[in-house]
């Protein structure tokens, strides 16, 4: 999980009905009609009701402020989590494409490190934070807690972030990991025929970015599957948003102001070329802006439909369905990003599960 992004609503133009789920903007009547086709999913709401701004990220003038409170807060979201003795955590090294040499972070039971079973399945875990914040360690338990729930072996990249290592960067650390793991799958006791993809939020771009390198460059045994939580794809969809006139009413339910995705965006890909629809961008880094999707594996998508990242990952599913690639793709009405945050509410626990499905499905 990881929060997401949009811009802080001001609380004297809002108002929640009796019920908690929809709000109620005080402003242009036209605009107001138009915003109030969009609310909360009702248990959502009711969640989020004592807490209000509380579930927004404060606006951030640069990318280490912004990594500074999302590390904290997250490390504090996830120490909830009951830890998961069974899950053995180990650290291994890999040289990235530039000989700089990066963490894998294992999290896998003792039987499964011993390889009693035989070669078993393993996802590669890129973790979220907008491409400039976050770390295996803070994710940690998140991670412990999908190994012990899906029965599959987990691997961790801590890749190097923006804005200190810009694009290619993060995505070549990552698909390093992957050519690793695939290369030393037999000592690993895994099966590099079923290797799979995860990320959430900038991870899942990441995630897609790696499987557009493996298919670019002919990983064999091939990725089996790429599983994109709420995944941020493309830098020309915050642009987008940005000059929108009159704003997106996703603006007044998203929970990272959008100037922080613009300036991560940024970060990540250079100033001169974020958002802008002619610029060299690379489809590993921006995966959204990728002009053919054929030959990617088995894809599991989900969003909220109150996330700033809806369109773009409503997008990449239609793109990936008229490739011919198999997807599914599921969109959560009134949910923002990072919707786990609310617990077990319904929706929360159908996209839990089928995430998991997805995973076992290795």
């Amino acid at each position: 999980m990881l929060l997401g992004k949009g811009q802080t609503v001001l609380m004297d133009k809002l108002k929640s009905n009796d019920d908690g789920a929809e709000p109620t903007i005080h402003d242009d009547p036209v605009l107001s009609k138009s915003r109030q086709v969009l609310k909360y999913d009702p248990e959502y709401a009711r969640w989020r009701e004592p807490l209000g701004d509380k579930t927004r990220v404060p606006s951030c003038d640069t990318p280490l402020a912004f990594r500074r409170f999302n590390d904290t807060f997250m490390r504090a979201v996830w120490a909830r989590l009951p830890p998961q003795p069974s899950i053995v955590r180990t650290r291994h090294r890999c040289a990235s494409y530039d000989g700089a040499e990066i963490d894998v972070v294992r999290f896998a039971t003792a039987e499964q490190m011993k390889g009693g079973a035989g070669a078993q399945p393993a996802v590669l875990y890129l973790h979220g934070g907008a491409m400039v914040a976050m770390s295996v360690d803070v994710f940690a338990p998140q991670l412990a807690n999908l190994a012990v729930e899906s029965g599959v072996q987990i691997f961790g990249v801590e890749y190097r972030l923006a804005p200190e290592h810009p694009h290619p960067t993060p995505v070549e650390d990552c698909y390093a990991a992957l050519a690793w793991l695939s290369t030393h799958a037999a000592e690993l006791h895994v099966d590099p025929a079923r290797l799979g993809l995860m990320g959430d939020s900038a991870g899942g771009g990441l995630a897609a970015g790696v499987a557009l390198m493996a298919r670019d460059r002919q990983l064999s045994p091939p990725v089996k599957k790429q599983i994109l939580i709420y995944p941020m794809l493309d830098d020309r969809s915050a642009a987008a948003l940005s000059r929108a006139n009159p704003p997106s009413p996703l603006e007044d339910f998203a929970t990272i102001p959008l100037s922080i995705i613009t300036m991560c965006w940024e970060a990540y890909v250079g100033t001169e070329k974020a958002g802008k629809a002619d610029a060299d961008v690379s489809q590993y880094a921006a995966p959204g802006r990728a002009s053919d999707l054929r030959g990617l594996p088995s894809t599991y998508i989900d969003v909220g439909g109150l996330d700033l990242f809806r369109d773009e990952c409503a997008s990449f599913a239609a793109g990936l369905a008229a490739a011919d690639v198999e997807v599914e793709f599921h969109l959560f009405p009134g949910l923002p990003h990072g919707f786990e945050s609310a617990g077990n509410i319904g929706a929360t626990k159908r996209a839990a599960e089928g995430r998991i499905r997805g995973m076992r499905d290795l």
